[in-house]
């Protein structure tokens, strides 16, 4: 089959785990518009389907994603949806866990995919960065706002105004790689980690990133508040009462993400 008639997005169900994979290894997997959109049908999909707990981000031909199709923007195309955003992910991340397995490059674009993930996994070679002042761009794709959050801040500025990329162990020192992966093994490992998440409750899960990404912009005062509704999703589930029973009978619990 000719490359071009591919998916640019690859999509591939393990049990409740959905690998989602940016398949344009030609070019490195940066993003043009039709990637864009096939990003955010891979995200519905894992927000939809309630046998979905956890998913994957990667890419193939060993690199994540070089950012934005360069290109592609020439010919005016924008790697953007209405719905979520830049690279059909960046404005709105699922609502479940979303694990970025990293080899190679994760530049610009690449990296603020990254920063839409929850947790990351990177091979120990990977290279990251925002090189996009080198060129005259900004980094609009949330890597400004996001890297001072996740890294000291004078740390992402230098990074920022720098434009310089650093491997992995340098991202994993300052808390942004949550574990290393030896070269090639990002996405096994990604597949471990999930494995264990995959023992928790979905519901609880879903609802404790909730919690963690909003409270933000929350007052303590609010947090209290607005925290309820949230977790309620859990908390009066029938993933609840099948922990209470699992726990009562010592047993496993069986989750249906109801």
């Amino acid at each position: 089959m000719p490359e071009q008639t591919l998916p640019n997005v690859l999509t591939e169900r393990r049990g409740p785990l959905l690998i989602v994979t940016l398949n344009r290894p030609h070019v490195k997997n940066c993003c043009d518009a039709a990637t864009a959109e096939q990003m955010s049908a891979a995200m519905d999909l894992l927000d939809d389907d309630p046998s979905l707990f956890i998913g994957i981000l990667t890419g193939s031909g060993g690199n994540f994603s070089t950012g934005a199709d360069l290109k592609a923007a020439a010919r005016g195309e924008r790697a953007t949806t209405d719905d979520r955003g830049g690279f059909g992910l960046f404005r709105r991340p699922p609502r479940k866990p979303l694990i970025a397995a990293v080899e190679g490059y994760a530049v610009g674009g690449g990296l603020e995919l990254c920063l839409s993930c929850d947790l990351v996994v990177a091979a120990r070679d990977a290279r990251m960065g925002l090189p996009e002042v080198r060129h005259s761009v900004v980094a609009v794709g949330g890597g400004l706002f996001r890297l001072p959050r996740r890294i000291p801040y004078h740390l992402a500025m230098e990074l920022a105004l720098s434009g310089e990329l650093r491997d992995a162990p340098f991202f994993h020192q300052h808390g942004l790689v949550n574990r290393l992966a030896e070269p090639g093994a990002a996405l096994q490992d990604a597949i471990a980690m999930a494995e264990q998440l995959l023992v928790n409750a979905p519901l609880a899960l879903s609802a404790s990133k909730e919690i963690m990404q909003r409270s933000a912009d929350w007052t303590e005062e609010e947090a209290w508040r607005l925290q309820v509704p949230i977790a309620a999703r859990a908390i009066d589930s029938e993933d609840r009462r099948e922990g209470l029973a699992a726990f009562a009978e010592k047993r496993k619990p069986t989750w249906s993400g109801r």
